[in-house]
């Protein structure tokens, strides 16, 4: 049986219009810029700063969640230097799609 490690987010700190710093239940903390991937339906509300900041972390599933029900998956979050290319390309994708 393979097993791999189920991360959850245990806070996040505003570090800008669309950063925050995420502290992780292995310890790890990761400097996050939103702006790339904020395109689109779901994402795409959260350019705006205000519903940006509206962030809070779910108690149950342990990873970022906005009002507008934008989410993130925390082992996505966690890895976020090797996914952020792949999310900023789908990203723009749902922009052309949405035009």
């Amino acid at each position: 049986m393979t097993t791999h490690p189920i991360y959850r987010v245990l806070s996040a700190t505003p570090l800008g219009p669309h950063s925050l710093r995420l502290a992780f239940n292995d310890g790890l903390q990761r400097d996050i810029d939103f702006l790339p991937v904020l395109r689109g339906e779901l994402f795409g509300p959260l350019l705006d700063p205000e519903l940006f900041a509206q962030v809070r972390v779910d108690a149950e599933v342990h990873t970022l969640v906005w009002p507008n029900g934008a989410d993130f998956d925390p082992a996505t979050l966690h890895h976020w230097p090797e996914h952020v290319e792949a999310l900023a390309a789908f990203a723009r994708g749902w922009e052309r799609a949405a035009a």
